[in-house]
């Protein structure tokens, strides 16, 4: 009975399905999500190895875009290698603490990625209505407490959940339909009441979000105010631009994320591969896009990146 008990209570492996429905799909599906793989490693890459290099780049912007180039390299690489072994191997096994980790490192990060899209909000609010306070606002203590504050908050709201799952016995089945490990795909295999525990992941995910999305919006309504007092069109149209590109990620990532969360909380006759292919999408696209909006279309970078190939090139 002890070995029983010990292999009801803590499975040595789960069975990731992928995405149910589709599973003939995996191979072409494994392609464009290895392409955004590939762009946001390139991308948020590059955008560390020319700030670092560069000591005009030590801005309030770029030093938070850094902050948010790491968590997205964080965030891609926990999920997609594992995702393409899935699809492409057919590796449907991951060890139980395997699971846990990679369920750690998701939610944690993307509630970092929430504390990052924030916190560079709060940093164009002051760079565009306070201007002339701006080094002085946020300085380089400031902006190191504030990035440390987004790390802390991921890692204490997000670590109690493997500490759960690990407590709870597993004896239905250990096939998790998912392509990586959720916390609650996983929970549902569990063979005991759960609902405290999914309440604790749906609360913290709820009041981050929601605080963060609040604050985020706030933050643009008054940006977006003191552009349209500008006194230069050019001016107006330029940070527009800019503001726009950036309110675009920021839509993709929390309109998926609430997808996600509804879909948990009341979409129970939502198609189970539309979920999951959105959940995907959540993870996937932000950490593809940020280096090409926030990277590519900022001038400083785009100047250095290009003034160093023609060098090379040279």
């Amino acid at each position: 009975m002890g070995p029983a008990n010990k292999s009801q209570t803590s499975p040595d492996t789960f069975l990731l399905m992928g995405i149910p429905g589709l599973e003939h799909l995996h191979v072409w599906i494994g392609i464009p999500f290895c392409s955004m793989y590939v762009v946001a490693v390139v991308g948020n890459v590059t955008i560390l190895a020319v700030v670092r290099t560069e000591r005009t780049l030590h801005e309030p912007m770029f030093l938070f875009l850094c902050m948010l180039s790491v968590t997205d390299l964080v965030l891609s690489t926990s999920t997609l290698p594992r995702m393409l072994c899935l699809f492409w191997l057919g590796a449907h096994d991951i060890a139980f603490d395997a699971c846990l980790t990679q369920m750690f490192f998701i939610h944690s990060f993307t509630a970092m990625e929430s504390g990052f899209f924030l916190s560079m909000a709060i940093d164009r609010y002051v760079a565009i209505c306070h201007p002339l306070r701006h080094t002085t606002i946020l300085t380089h203590t400031r902006i190191a407490k504030m990035g440390a504050s987004v790390v802390l908050r991921g890692v204490a709201f997000f670590s109690p959940h493997p500490i759960l799952l690990r407590q709870l016995p597993y004896c239905r089945t250990r096939i998790i339909a998912h392509t990586y490990c959720e916390f609650m795909a996983v929970v549902k295999l569990a063979c005991v009441d759960t609902g405290p525990t999914k309440r604790y992941s749906l609360s913290v995910a709820s009041v981050i979000g929601s605080c963060d999305g609040l604050f985020i919006a706030v933050s643009y309504v008054l940006i977006l105010r003191a552009v349209f007092h500008l006194p230069s069109r050019e001016a107006s149209l330029k940070a527009l631009g800019t503001c726009g590109s950036h309110v675009c990620v920021i839509l993709v990532f929390y309109s998926t994320a609430v997808f996600t969360f509804l879909t948990h909380r009341f979409g129970h006759n939502v198609a189970p591969q539309i979920h999951i292919f959105i959940a995907n999408i959540y993870l996937l696209v932000p950490p593809f896009l940020n280096p090409i909006v926030y990277g590519i279309r900022t001038k400083k970078i785009r100047d250095h990146v290009l003034s160093s190939l023609m060098v090379k090139v040279a």
